[in-house]
């Protein structure tokens, strides 16, 4: 089977703007870097996949061996995916929803004739978009954060609660997210953003398999950020309690379905969910974040502790075929320029 890897930064995505002057693009990189490589030594554990990564013309990148390349020429992105999608069997795509990315190359290689691993158009555009998918998850009763939408250029609204959250409504990454605890108010963002209280309590990522037979949850993981601003996710490590695990596997499927339910449309691949659990262990604490439609940084993590290759895994789930994960991960670390995560247990 021939397969197609594209990772937006490493792949031409970054070409002109400015990478290695701005901080945000270079830690997007960081974990860009890490998902790809992850992913391409993850797909050779299974001999029965020819694969091809699109590598950035002007970023070389050291592939794992059996690995074929495809340059990809400055101002060349699009027009590369699209032509080496059409001639593989499956493409992975990794891409930030930032600005129509992920949405716009999923559309394009479809256009193309092209098979991608991802989930339909209508359900990317609700799970991009943060307002849309709080909105989903509130009206099946899943539990979120309270806030609203921010219109570009407003300001802080008088009165909202402190502490407070404000993201980009469809950034990734933590990119440009400030926390507000007190004092003065920032100023108003060129661009639409979502307010919400600042919940407390464990963060926690759940990665799901997606596919016509369901959503299958892989093992939770506490999330580790970085100080600083954007908070820069730096890593995981597997939850000690195995009825908490299970509050998150929950929620994850319910918040994934509620999407689905709003959208209209399925999810398929890999599906990543953002929480917080609370204290209380019957869950009244708890609120979900943000539905990432795309593959996340936690593959590299579970990749790494794999029984089997997770890209087969994957292509199982959604084809229909029921699949029992074997992934136990230890705890990881994505580096700030690390190319090769290190696994910690």
């Amino acid at each position: 089977m021939r397969i197609l890897v594209y990772e937006w930064c490493c792949s031409g995505g970054l070409a002109g703007l400015g990478a290695g002057e701005d901080e945000s693009l270079d830690r997007l990189h960081a974990e860009g870097l890490a998902m790809f490589l992850a992913v391409l030594r993850d797909a050779r554990r299974d001999p029965r996949f020819e694969v091809t990564a699109v590598v950035d013309a002007t970023r070389p990148v050291t592939l794992p061996a059996g690995v074929r390349s495809r340059s990809v020429p400055a101002g060349a992105e699009l027009g590369t995916l699209t032509a080496e999608a059409a001639r593989a069997e499956m493409a992975i795509l990794v891409a930030p929803e930032t600005d129509g990315l992920l949405a716009s190359r999923v559309a394009a290689v479809r256009r193309a004739g092209g098979n991608v691993l991802a989930a339909d158009g209508a359900f990317i555009a609700v799970a991009a978009d943060k307002q849309a998918t709080v909105l989903a998850m509130a009206a099946a009763g899943v539990p979120v954060p309270a806030g609203r939408l921010l219109a570009a250029g407003a300001e802080w609204p008088e009165g909202f609660i402190r502490p407070a959250v404000r993201k980009p409504r469809d950034g990734a990454g933590g990119e440009d997210l400030i926390v507000v605890r007190c004092g003065a108010c920032p100023s108003a963002a060129r661009r639409d953003t979502r307010l919400e209280a600042l919940v407390e309590g464990l963060p926690v990522g759940v990665s799901c398999l997606c596919g016509p037979g369901g959503v299958v949850p892989l093992a939770p993981l506490r999330q580790m950020f970085a100080a600083g601003p954007g908070s820069p996710y730096v890593g995981g490590e597997p939850l000690a309690d195995p009825e908490v695990a299970r509050r998150a596997e929950a929620l994850a499927v319910r918040a994934i379905m509620a999407v689905e339910r709003v959208a209209g449309g399925r999810a398929r691949g890999w599906v990543g969910v953002d929480m917080i659990l609370g204290r209380p262990v019957d869950g009244r604490g708890d609120r979900v974040l943000e539905v990432n439609p795309r593959l996340t940084t936690s593959f590299v993590g579970h990749a790494g502790s794999a029984a089997t290759s997770l890209v087969r895994q994957l292509l199982d789930v959604a084809a229909g075929r029921n699949v029992r994960p074997a992934s136990h991960p230890g705890a990881f670390e994505v580096g700030a320029h690390a190319s090769h995560p290190s696994v910690i247990g």
